[in-house]
């Protein structure tokens, strides 16, 4: 049995609190009764759910990985008219929405999907699955620097967790370099904030990996679906983060 709201929203009607105000405004029948009230629990395998009249249907779960160009906002709709990252995805049919953000100038690797459950578990702080970026940034970065960001960076919501952090490239020329940095959190624009407080602003940023699943080739507005085996792997990732984040830590 589960929540009204989530089976609707799980079967692609709207989202979580849209589905809230439709059962609210008398738009529900469940077994040809009207449902007023929030948290009623259903079985979505046997009963007759209808939204307006119109009986809905679970949608199959499906998992997506998707190059996000540079300029397209993270999100299924944008009241100002702007490029969203769901107009790419010609010939899926489920609402889908994303897994995490990237920002608006930032590109790679993006996951998208219809389960709630699965991306949840993926963006939890408590899960610490790793996300990778190629960051261009202004400068190159001395050690200290680097070492600032390995060790965890203060930012004005708090202390960062540790990165893993190596040099990719140095343009000398341009004074640029290109830093490879990993983290396991998901702060609003983390990466960036986190290399201006050492004093080198990102020019360029791209995810190129989330937990071991890589962007590779995919091409920039492209997307596949992703294989069973990753689905797994990544849902692993995430519960052994977990269990790690709630094992004692020892006294040394």
């Amino acid at each position: 049995m589960e929540r009204l709201q989530k089976v609707l929203a799980q079967a692609g009607v709207a989202s979580r609190r849209k589905c809230e105000e439709l059962i609210l405004a008398g738009k529900v029948e469940v077994n040809g009764e009207l449902v007023t009230t929030l948290g009623t629990k259903v079985d979505p395998a046997q009963d007759i759910i209808k939204v307006s009249g119109k009986e809905i249907r679970g949608e199959n779960k499906i998992y997506i990985m998707f190059n996000k160009p540079k300029g397209v906002i993270t999100s299924a709709s944008d009241p100002k008219g702007r490029k969203v990252v769901t107009d790419y995805l010609k010939g899926i049919n489920e609402r889908v929405y994303p897994v995490g953000r990237l920002d608006y100038d930032t590109e790679g690797l993006l996951l998208l999907t219809n389960d709630g459950e699965f991306a949840n578990l993926l963006t939890h702080p408590k899960h610490h699955v790793p996300k990778t970026y190629l960051a261009t940034v202004k400068g190159v970065p001395h050690g200290s620097a680097l070492d600032k960001l390995k060790a965890g960076i203060k930012l004005e919501d708090g202390m960062t967790a540790p990165a893993e952090v190596e040099y990719k490239d140095i343009d000398e020329a341009n004074k640029e370099a290109v830093i490879s940095i990993t983290i396991h959190e998901g702060r609003n624009r983390q990466v960036r904030r986190m290399f201006e407080a050492v004093s080198h602003p990102v020019i360029r940023l791209k995810r190129i990996s989330f937990g071991d699943i890589l962007l590779q080739n995919l091409k920039r507005g492209s997307y596949r679906h992703l294989t069973k085996d990753e689905i797994n792997h990544l849902q692993q990732i995430a519960k052994n983060g977990l269990l790690k984040s709630k094992t004692p830590r020892k006294d040394t």
